[in-house]
């Protein structure tokens, strides 16, 4: 554990982001923990999550991050946090890359660093706390749509590109549960829509078109959900096409309670930052190390580790009855 207060004036003009470092520093453990955007909805939730974390286990939070995704602008931050001796440093990460060899100069200085929502190099830090698997947000989301067709009939896929390597890896898993579980289910197209909503609803509405037993549309990148929850009603096609993917609450919100999207399926993003801050004090205090197999967060319980991973869990399904409780 460090006291930050010999190190205060060497900081003295650094910018903080409204995280002043109080008189108790010296005898708290204190965790920065950087959003890829400081003021996107996305990473303001994940920091309440790591507000409630940082509470109960009596540490100093820093949170500071670009006002825009600038992966230079978090360099120049982990930099800031590495001249004040924080104890601790959580990142997700704009370019896996570049704020890399940062890290590695945090670590070589005694700073421990685990990333969150999107990983950096192996070597840079000690966990990523994973939200969630490629499989299980691929077998949640083929799931969920045998549910809403009783395991039979057509459905089609919008995505972002057919070359973005995170969503075939999630294609792929949606692909293998189909095959495996839902042989009376058919998947008749996958449609990129360029990660952008009008292109996405234009694409749903020739799905529809071209497929007239098309029975529900399953969009994986999050433009696309109320892209295609849109083309759905203007269709007038309410409760005739179902509409699940992945998405945000605020973005689908609308069209979940208009009946027109079911459900769409993410993570609980306060759980994320609560986790993370949670990691990031044990490996601080050396409870938690390297080889581990599972790790106790809290009020959130126990979880699983793979290799450096530490799993939050089973995608989040936001549907009618919880989706107002959230706002990112």
């Amino acid at each position: 554990m460090k006291s930050l207060l010999p190190r205060l004036a060497l900081a003295t003009g650094l910018l903080l982001a409204g995280a002043a470092v109080s008189s108790a520093a010296d005898s708290k453990l204190v965790v920065a923990f950087l959003p890829k955007s400081k003021g996107n909805a996305y990473f303001i939730s994940c920091k309440a999550g790591a507000d409630k974390a940082a509470k109960e286990l009596g540490i100093e939070l820093l949170f500071d991050g670009p006002t825009d995704s600038n992966a230079a602008k978090q360099n120049e931050i982990v930099e800031n946090w590495i001249t004040l001796g924080v104890d601790a440093i959580a990142v997700a990460a704009e370019n896996r890359e570049g704020i890399s060899t940062a890290l590695r100069k945090a670590q070589k200085q005694g700073i421990k660093v685990v990333t969150y929502d999107a990983d950096s190099l192996p070597d840079s830090r000690s966990f990523f706390v994973n939200q969630a698997t490629p499989e299980g947000i691929g077998h949640a989301l083929m799931d969920d749509a045998a549910r809403l067709l009783n395991n039979e009939g057509d459905f089609a896929m919008i995505t972002a590109s057919l070359t973005a390597a995170n969503q075939r890896e999630w294609q792929k898993h949606i692909e293998a549960r189909l095959k495996a579980k839902y042989p009376k289910m058919k998947l008749v197209a996958v449609r990129p829509c360029d990660d952008l909503k009008d292109k996405a609803q234009s694409e749903a509405t020739a799905l529809m078109s071209a497929n007239p037993n098309l029975k529900l549309i399953m969009a994986i990148c999050s433009p696309g959900v109320p892209g295609a929850a849109e083309a759905v009603k203007q269709a007038g096609k309410t409760g005739k096409v179902k509409v699940i993917g992945l998405g945000l609450p605020n973005e689908n919100r609308r069209y979940v309670h208009e009946g027109v999207t079911d459900s769409v399926i993410l993570w609980n993003t306060g759980d994320l930052g609560y986790l993370t801050i949670y990691a990031g004090v044990a490996l601080a205090k050396g409870t938690l190390k390297p080889g581990a197999k599972s790790f106790k967060a809290g009020s959130l319980g126990e979880f699983a580790i793979q290799g450096d991973n530490i799993l939050l869990g089973k995608p989040f399904v936001f549907n009618k009855g919880n989706i107002d409780k959230f706002n990112f």
